[in-house]
């Protein structure tokens, strides 16, 4: 599991309170709020961060280092996680870890079954179980000596960062609206919003993928969810 980032410090050895030193963490993710989390969670833990938005600028990170663990997240601006979960499966040499996250119900079983070790529901802000499911899946010569303290720490994102997010919608949604955009909204917006714990935006988004998953009529079900996205806009004007 010898990380291979070409930019990494000498292998650091983990104690009882950052469990997860020596490792570097890839991130798959096209959210900032989410990756804001997960930064937050690699600080406290002692692990070392990189982020990929999308699926190439992920396989550019893996050309260039081997992380030792990696997190992909299912929903990518330009495709599936899961088609990474399986490319690098059955890759050698092989990423020690390799972690699935969404927040879609069925998520799990897509990321296990492409050849992920486990998986992360979203939101992911409990600094206990991100740990474990790291700590977990690596060998026991990676674990810190002695027992552990086990911190039940909730991390709360910089909320700057959500309004990123929604600037990122709102320009994908200025830039085209068809079939394939609309589901990218919905899936990204649902996300984005159940993590930040916006009930009504995080309702319309799932009113709208319902929408485009049966074939109704989605013209009202989108402008509700552009609405709310200008709506949390102007709020950060308002700031």
């Amino acid at each position: 599991m010898n990380d291979s980032d070409p930019f990494a410090s000498p292998l650091r050895v983990p104690t009882a309170t950052r469990p997860l030193l020596g490792l570097t963490i890839l991130m798959v993710e096209d959210s900032r709020y989410a990756c804001e989390a997960m930064r937050l969670l690699c600080l406290r833990s002692g692990a070392r961060i990189r982020r990929a938005d999308c699926l190439k600028s992920a396989r550019r990170h893996l050309q260039i280092y081997r992380p030792s663990v990696l997190i992909a997240d299912l929903g990518l601006p330009d495709g599936s996680g899961a088609d990474l979960i399986e490319e690098l499966a059955h890759t050698t040499p092989r990423v020690g870890v390799i972690l699935g996250t969404s927040g879609d119900e069925f998520g799990e079983d897509t990321a296990i079954a492409a050849g992920a070790d486990g998986f992360l529901a979203k939101p992911i802000t409990s600094l206990a179980v991100f740990q474990s499911a790291i700590l977990s899946k690596i060998p026991a010569d990676r674990h810190p000596s002695g027992p552990r303290v086990l911190r039940d720490e909730i991390i709360d994102p910089d909320p700057i960062a959500y309004q990123d997010d929604m600037a990122h919608v709102a320009d994908v949604l200025t830039d085209t609206c068809d079939g394939k955009t609309l589901d990218y909204v919905a899936q990204f917006v649902g996300g984005v919003a159940r993590s930040a714990s916006d009930t009504v935006l995080a309702n319309a988004a799932r009113d709208l993928a319902e929408a485009r998953a049966t074939g109704a009529p989605v013209a009202t079900d989108a402008a509700r969810v552009a609405g709310l996205i200008q709506e949390r806009l102007e709020r950060r004007k308002a700031i």
